[in-house]
């Protein structure tokens, strides 16, 4: 366990230098995002469909690089593909720059005391066990995550968002971690449907 834990601070240490390269204008940013606000809402954080993320106060490197993998078609997601075309990257700086400018948005858990308990030993603690690192590891105790590493704040994405994405790393269909070493299937791997359901409920809470 300690040889994992100490991969995933060099990961965080190694990724400093990558993280401090996106920068942009918020304000050229929020031209861009015109279009985006069919979505995503008008503040970021109000999708038409509870599988969009909250892009509202997402850190800027992170906002970013899933940009970047879009675009390129790295990470497949066809209907930001069809809107980031012709995009420059300057272009997608800034929409990243604009978005992590706004304040974010949490909700509330839904999930009874125990789905709680069971999701918060989780995120704090991990599952030695199973060899799942803790959540807050990564992404902060408060689950706002490491802007400087590039980490994402995971904290009130919508439960359904944090299901398909913990799902689709499980099973391999999401591989945008490869930076990373895979690290997020390697944690998403070791997890039952319960046990996403019960960290996505508690993260959409989590303040």
């Amino acid at each position: 366990m300690q040889i994992q834990w100490l991969r995933v601070s060099l990961l965080g240490l190694a990724m400093v230098s990558g993280a401090a390269l996106a920068a942009g204008d918020p304000e050229a940013g929020k031209m861009q995002a015109i279009v985006c606000a069919a979505c995503h809402g008008q503040d970021g954080a109000t999708g038409i469909d509870p599988t969009y993320p909250n892009l509202a106060g997402q850190n800027e490197a992170y906002l970013y690089k899933q940009l970047q993998m879009i675009a390129s078609n790295e990470r497949q997601i066809l209907l930001m593909t069809g809107q980031l075309i012709g995009k420059t990257d300057q272009n997608l700086r800034d929409l990243a720059a604009y978005y992590a400018s706004l304040p974010g948005k949490v909700g509330e858990a839904a999930g009874d005391d125990e789905s709680v308990a069971l999701a918060e030993r989780i995120f704090r603690g991990g599952i030695l066990e199973k060899g799942v690192a803790a959540c807050s590891a990564c992404h902060a105790p408060t689950g706002a995550g490491n802007a400087a590493a590039g980490f994402p704040a995971v904290n009130g994405q919508p439960a359904a968002y944090t299901v398909a994405q913990l799902t689709a790393y499980r099973e391999g269909q999401r591989r945008s971690d490869e930076s990373m070493g895979g690290m997020m299937r390697g944690v998403a791997g070791g997890l039952t449907d319960t046990e996403i359901a019960a960290l996505a409920d508690y993260l959409q809470g989590l303040h």
